[in-house]
């Protein structure tokens, strides 16, 4: 028996190291690479390993709850709240259209209604481990596109806990309480007992993360013994997770929430670390099994049967999934990866596959075919994730390229110009505005151009990478280029772009971190500066400056402007849902800061009529 254990731990693990730097070499992303081994390994090909796989990744799904559990740990309440529409919109509607799309689909098919409403149900579903794993591994955690899939399958997770409840209603088989394959501990108290001891259970967990585990944490670091840290983190994640099991919770949906209530504490980077190479080595476990557990030969005795399942649901759930995207205003980019991100099928589903063959719901072929369908769907969405990096995307954004040209630049000869004016540029803007100095503004988010618009910025739209567009800007007789662009690839390119047609222009950059500000400054930015609301006011202070202020005159205008910024800061919160009275309000108070900062500094230095040619002296 021990024997046997080190043998299959051997196997795991040289087909995991074997195949996953290939796959990830290959571009295929670490999922598929988990997945090939794990068919690899798989009664299907070398035969390496058994029956144990289905076991095997009920063990490994812990995973899952610890990566739920890290996932926590790097939210904050606040930004749960911001999320809220997609979480109950977005995520309630999918997971109804889905339900109703398949049982409809699967009645069609002379599927009675119970059946198919559990099938229906079942195929709502994604994969919470293969979507976050990867948008984790490629860094889009906080894209719309990342933060949509978020929503939805965190959604998901709640709506399992109703699902387990509806299917015993679907049952052939009644079983008794004794049989029952609940593993609940309240299973046979009154509903409303249970509704208790579930909201009881919820409640305790926050408070025991509110006020207890900071404490007890700190206790233990202070010992200064790693393991003993390490083992109070795990034994948190364990205890939740048997807590949430024993009253018929997701799992989970527990850690997750214990990971947001610790998201603002100071333990949260080391809880993070300890948990990490556990997480990983146990997702990877999940990935190989549910490939050794495949049922390949189903798929060679009726392919077609098996293709025609797998194209329904892949092309059912991207429909309805896009279109929810489409509603809910996600970019076409965005919406596409999010479409096809969560196109497969769960893990959880091979649990209620179970639970639906067990008690009579789904009958033992019609799961069988079912779960080959779900493996091979689980195993398509790193590829067509990949195909729609490789090809699709560029396309798209080629695409939006033709949809609007770059607005045309006329006899602009201002001393600045700003390229990019995202959350930095615009800061560093508004200041200047104020200050009385002319700028020309570029920046290529359409959305962002009309907005500004609405403010009274004069913004032109069109790519800053562009020697025309840069040109027609006023490069040649402008003094300052402050490069603002979200992107460090296009910031790089700018300033290789501007030492080479126009050294004249004094380059201020910003940069997003410390990496950032080495590679600009390396290439060429005279003044390097790093992203946060007091740097960007600094940034203006030393466009002022070289524009001729005094520095004491430049830094007295930047107090004068942050008072008021934080000033009208509260004004502004309380009508920020009201569109229309917030911008005739912000433009109010920009009148008003523009005639305090003239008083500061000067009629005489910031006259409009003059030009900005008077304050070189």
């Amino acid at each position: 028996m021990e024997g046997n254990f080190f043998l299959q731990a051997l196997v795991y693990l040289s087909a995991a190291i074997i195949m996953v730097p290939i796959a990830h070499k290959l571009g295929l992303g670490s999922v598929l690479g988990y997945l090939l081994a794990g068919i690899g390994i798989g009664p299907a090909v070398l035969g390496l390993v058994g029956a144990e796989g289905q076991a095997l990744m009920h063990f490994a799904e812990f995973g899952v709850v610890m990566m739920l559990f890290v996932i926590g740990l790097e939210l904050e309440i606040q930004l749960l709240w911001k999320l809220k529409v997609w979480l109950l919109g977005l995520g309630g509607l999918q997971v109804v259209l889905t339900t109703l799309f398949f049982a409809i689909l699967g009645y069609m098919f002379d599927v009675a209604w119970k059946p198919a409403l559990a099938i229906g149900m079942i195929l709502s579903l994604s994969s919470t481990a293969i979507v976050l794993q990867t948008l984790k591994e490629k860094g889009l955690m906080k894209s719309l596109s990342g933060q949509a899939s978020f929503s939805v399958l965190l959604f998901q997770d709640m709506a399992v806990i109703p699902m387990l409840a509806i299917f015993p209603l679907l049952a052939s088989i009644h079983l008794s309480a004794e049989d029952s394959h609940s593993t609940s501990l309240i299973h046979q108290y009154p509903a409303w007992i249970q509704t208790i001891i579930v909201l009881s259970s919820i409640f305790g967990i926050i408070l025991l993360g509110k006020y207890a585990l900071s404490p007890l944490f700190r206790v233990l670091a202070n010992t200064g013994l790693r393991e003993v840290f390490t083992g109070a983190s795990l034994l948190l994640v364990i205890g939740i997770s048997l807590l949430m099991g024993a009253i018929g919770l997701s799992a989970a949906l527990g850690t997750f929430l214990a990971g947001v209530v610790l998201a603002s504490s100071e333990f949260r980077h080391e809880l993070e670390g300890d948990i990490e190479p556990f997480k990983g080595l146990l997702l990877g476990l999940f990935f190989l099994s549910v490939g050794a557990s495949m049922n390949v030969d189903v798929v060679f005795q009726d392919p077609i049967k098996i293709t025609l399942i797998v194209i329904s649901i892949v092309i059912g759930k991207a429909l309805i999934l896009f279109l929810l995207g489409y509603a809910f205003k996600l970019p076409l980019d965005q919406n596409l990866y999010f479409s096809l991100g969560l196109s497969q099928v769960g893990e959880f589903s091979f649990v209620l596959f179970s639970y639906s063959e067990q008690n009579g719901i789904l009958s033992r072929e019609l799961v069988t075919s079912l779960v080959a369908a779900v493996a091979i769907s689980m195993a398509l969405t790193p590829i067509f994730l990949l195909i729609y990096e490789k090809f699709i995307k560029s396309l798209i954004e080629d695409d939006s390229k033709i949809v609007r040209e770059s607005d045309k630049i006329e006899n602009e000869e201002n001393p600045i110009i700003i390229a990019g004016f995202g959350k930095f540029g615009n800061m560093v803007g508004r200041f200047l505005r104020v200050s009385g100095i002319p700028v020309t503004i570029l920046d290529y988010d359409a959305d962002r151009v009309e907005m500004l618009r609405r403010f009274d910025f004069k913004v032109y739209f069109g790519d800053a990478t562009r020697h025309e567009l840069l040109s027609g800007a006023g490069a040649e007789k402008a003094k300052l280029l402050i490069a603002a662009l979200d992107s460090i690839e296009k910031q790089i390119e700018l300033i290789h772009l501007t030492k080479k047609y126009f050294p004249n222009l004094k380059i201020l950059a910003r940069a997003g971190d410390r990496e950032e500000a080495y590679t600009l400054k390396e290439i060429g930015a005279d003044f390097v500066y790093r992203e946060t609301r007091e740097t960007a006011i600094e940034l203006g202070i030393d466009a002022l400056r070289h524009l001729g202020y005094r520095g004491y005159q430049a830094r007295r205008s930047a107090a004068t402007f942050l008072r008021h910024d934080t000033d009208s800061f509260e004004e502004l919160y309380k009508h920020r849902k009201d569109r229309n009275t917030y911008i005739s309000l912000a433009k109010q108070r920009n009148a008003e800061l523009e005639r305090l900062m003239r008083v500061d500094i000067g009629e005489s230095a910031v006259d409009s009529d003059q030009g900005w040619s008077n304050l070189e002296r």
